[in-house]
């Protein structure tokens, strides 16, 4: 333990622990939306990324991911497992990890600060939460 503390890896695990368990308490605040639930995730992945900067909270959402995959039941509707990265949500879900890092990193170039730029910034990570699960939904579905 002596280890984790002194090299200072105790502090920025249990932030990373503590936001991923906030992404799955949101996970499960949730409009019935079919095939894709609307969750208060994205708003707390953003916030992550805006706490931690754009590594730490990129790392938080690959926690959250690796919880999920491992069979803890983060993800919305109490669902775990690899199937849920490869259903209807997984784009949405892998897209968490680069829109927590673009909003820590606009946050860190000053954009969490006053009502237009906090805008662009969760608009921003907004987008690519969409990108990504459309994208991924598109395929899915076979839109060309």
């Amino acid at each position: 333990m002596h280890g984790l503390t002194k090299s200072g890896l105790l502090h920025p695990a249990l932030l990373a622990l503590g936001g991923s368990l906030a992404v799955a308490a949101s996970a499960q605040i949730q409009l019935p939306i079919q095939p894709v639930p609307m969750t208060l995730q994205s708003l707390v992945v953003l916030l992550a990324g805006i706490a931690y900067g754009p590594r730490l909270g990129a790392a938080t959402l690959l926690l959250y991911l690796g919880e999920g995959i491992c069979g803890l039941p983060v993800f919305a509707g109490f669902r775990a497992g690899p199937a849920a990265l490869v259903g209807p949500t997984g784009g949405f879900l892998l897209g968490f990890v680069p829109a927590a890092a673009l909003a820590g990193w606009l946050a860190a170039q000053g954009w969490a600060g006053g009502f237009w730029r906090s805008g662009a910034l969760f608009l921003a990570g907004h987008t690519v939460i969409f990108a990504a699960g459309l994208a991924w939904l598109a395929t899915l579905i076979g839109v060309e």
